[in-house]
């Protein structure tokens, strides 16, 4: 397996608003903390069955550390704990009780594909990206 030491985010590859939010992470993760690897690349799937999750559910970004996991509305206030700065004053969203933001990311999952639509196949990250995508 790839080495997967550090924070990776397993996203969906071919929809739209996961790879706008990918890109988001990327424009301001300026140490480059995290990599990125498809759900549906083997090393996602590797990782999703590592961590005892579905490999073919694809219904969350889920965001990987050695052995620890976040899924679903806890992985954007640990990525915004990780960034720092302005950007560690939304953890504060962590006081919402996670069964209510959870409710909330499900809806959005559900309808993402409706909403933002999706690609035919992963997006291919700029030049400058590459190195930061694993098992692409």
């Amino acid at each position: 397996m790839t080495n997967t030491n550090g924070p990776v985010l397993l996203f969906d590859g071919v929809c739209n608003l996961c790879n706008a939010s990918v890109q988001w992470v990327l424009l301001r993760d300026k140490q480059a903390i995290f990599r990125f690897a498809p759900l549906q690349s083997d090393i996602g799937r590797q990782l999703l069955t590592r961590h005892g999750l579905d490999p073919d559910d694809l219904n969350s970004v889920i965001l990987t550390d050695g052995d620890r996991i976040w899924l679903k509305s806890d992985v954007p206030l640990e990525i915004f704990r990780r960034l720092g700065g302005w950007w560690a004053l939304l953890t504060i969203l962590r006081l919402i009780p996670s069964g209510f933001r959870n409710y909330i990311y499900e809806f959005v999952a559900r309808n993402r594909y409706r909403w933002w639509g999706r690609r035919e196949q992963c997006m291919m990250p700029r030049r400058e990206w590459k190195d930061r995508f694993i098992g692409g």
